[in-house]
């Protein structure tokens, strides 16, 4: 499979209350990008990875993440104002030779090369195949005055995760149509699901948690000593 990696990493540190944005954050001496990309770039099928950053961070990310960690497959883009125009951005810059395209969070490190090939597997089947988990908590719907209008059985929730895997024609016509109609949207299968394909959940990991908050951080923290 030629496979293409997409990073968007252009996010800052809003949640986390960091002065330092989110990537370049040290996890356990390594900046989290650099983590998810050394990850990314130990699997076989992919075969390039373009990592969406703030213009400002151009340098920075060359220098400090992709040369210093040796990221050969990696190449960098412009990323844009939210997260969606990062990911496009990228979309453009695909080689042509490229048959699938995956989508990581540049801030999602603890991702494991079994479940990308499971993702791989699934989409090659299907065109689109997503890591999700089943929801824990109990979960209300609630009204706009405040008061629960139902609770849904909880069996038929997941949450979405990164990696999320399509077919290239498929995901450039999602983002086409998205483009043309100003859909704006913080995860990939959204789009695809509205040009009427059904996209397969894998089991993803709870482990596999996106650092967006200082509890996250707290979190990623204990996991890299437990791997240690």
């Amino acid at each position: 499979m030629n496979v293409a990696a997409i990073v968007p990493a252009a996010g800052a540190g809003i949640r986390l209350k960091s002065k330092i944005q989110k990537p370049y954050i040290n996890l356990g001496a390594k900046p989290i990008l650099a983590r998810t990309l050394i990850a990314l770039s130990k699997n076989k099928n992919i075969k390039e990875i373009l990592v969406s950053v703030g213009r400002d961070k151009i340098k920075k990310a060359g220098r400090d993440i992709i040369k210093k960690y040796n990221i050969k497959k990696a190449r960098l883009v412009i990323g844009g104002k939210e997260r969606s125009d990062s990911v496009y951005n990228a979309l453009k810059a695909v080689s042509k030779d490229i048959d699938y395209v995956l989508i990581h969070d540049g801030i999602r490190p603890f991702i494991a090369d079994k479940l990308i090939e499971v993702l791989l597997k699934e989409a090659s089947r299907t065109g689109a195949a997503i890591a999700a988990v089943p929801v824990k908590p109990t979960l209300k719907f609630v009204g706009e005055n405040g008061f629960i209008k139902n609770t849904p059985p909880r069996k038929y929730f997941w949450e979405a995760q990164t990696p999320q895997v399509f077919k290239r024609a498929l995901i450039e016509k999602a983002y086409k149509i998205a483009r043309q109609k100003n859909i704006k949207s913080t995860d990939d299968s959204m789009l695809v699901e509205k040009t009427g394909v059904k996209t397969k959940i894998v089991m993803g990991s709870y482990s596999n948690i996106k650092i967006t908050t200082r509890e996250d951080l707290e979190l990623a923290k204990i996991i890299i000593k437990k791997n240690m």
